[in-house]
């Protein structure tokens, strides 16, 4: 009897694993049809903004003649790169882009975490939240007026920064044409637009921070550095390290409207990156396929550097974003 009923259940587990599952791929579209209906608008916008506009890299390798047409026209192969790294303003674009994406780096990334951290000492609601309404406000004003805000204060014909320089030095300085102050220009901009805005993902994480910490600190007699030393700032550790990944992947990208706006004759040799030239050689100049490749390298270093980031990040034992 005991050999007949272990036989009849071995035969019942072998038919159990040879059954299909009953969990299909339609019963499960069918189960989440609903959610699925929620994700087909981003599905749709990724791949008619994002997705289909890539066959436009084809146009890097290409001696695009808009007469023949994205299809008919010459396969060049690498031609247009070469003409690139062979142009005599490839490394001097090299050398602002990379510039200005350190100084960004260095002054620009961290101002919205020390911003985040400031407004989490602020005990009364009513104080934080009108703060955090004023310095959201800059990231909704057009880069245009923040271009002629910046003449306003730094011209010399009447700018109010020159006139208070002037009455306590006794000259003004040509902010808006110097080489030397054209980057920190650009990063104040920056700063002062963006920055506010920016302490939204960090102010989210730090109201995930559990409060016994700080209770617990408090008890020991931690001081109020001590306890953002070693609570606040592990807390949010992992948020600042995501954040600095996804920068990375603009690190090429400096802001083509902002510096549109203030590059001029006299400060081009320093102000002239990737994006610029980009529109300079593609729209004024016609030479599609020229800029296309410029973009496109651009592209790439940006990849080049998301990848770097996420796997220095994983060495030094954070998660990363894959």
């Amino acid at each position: 009897m005991i050999k007949e009923s272990r036989a009849e259940q071995h035969i019942v587990s072998v038919s159990a694993v040879g059954t299909p599952k009953r969990s299909t791929l339609m019963s499960k579209i069918i189960r989440d049809k609903y959610l699925l209906l929620l994700l087909l608008p981003g599905l749709a916008y990724f791949i008619i903004f994002k997705y289909v506009p890539m066959w436009g890299v084809l146009l890097a390798f290409k001696n695009y003649q808009p007469y023949l047409g994205f299809f008919n026209s010459e396969w060049v192969g690498l031609a247009n790169f070469k003409q690139l790294f062979q142009d005599p303003v490839f490394f001097r674009l090299i050398r602002n882009t990379l510039l200005i994406g350190l100084y960004d780096m260095l002054f620009f990334f961290p101002a919205p975490i020390i911003l985040a951290l400031l407004l989490n000492e602020v005990r009364k609601a009513f104080y934080k939240r009108f703060i955090q309404s004023l310095i959201y406000i800059p990231h909704f004003i057009s880069m245009v007026i923040v271009a002629s805000i910046s003449y306003l204060l730094l011209t010399t014909e009447g700018g109010v920064i020159n006139e208070v320089i002037f009455k306590l030095f006794g000259y003004k300085i040509d902010f808006l044409t110097s080489e030397t102050w054209f980057r920190p220009m650009i990063i104040v901009q920056s700063i002062w637009k963006e920055m506010g805005w920016g302490t939204i993902i960090f102010l989210a994480a730090l109201a995930g921070v559990d409060q016994e910490q700080y209770e617990a600190a408090i008890v020991d007699g931690a001081s109020r550095f001590r306890q953002l030393w070693h609570i606040t700032l592990p807390a949010i550790q992992g948020t600042i390290i995501v954040v600095l990944i996804l920068r990375m992947g603009h690190f090429m990208d400096r802001g083509f409207e902002q510096i549109l706006l203030m590059i001029n004759a006299l400060n081009r040799p320093v102000a002239e990156v990737f994006d610029t030239y980009v529109y300079t050689a593609g729209i004024i100049q016609g030479a599609f396929s020229y800029s296309a490749a410029a973009g496109l390298f651009k592209a790439i270093i940006g990849v080049i550097l998301v990848f770097t980031t996420n796997y220095l990040a994983k060495r030094a034992g954070h998660s990363g974003i894959y």
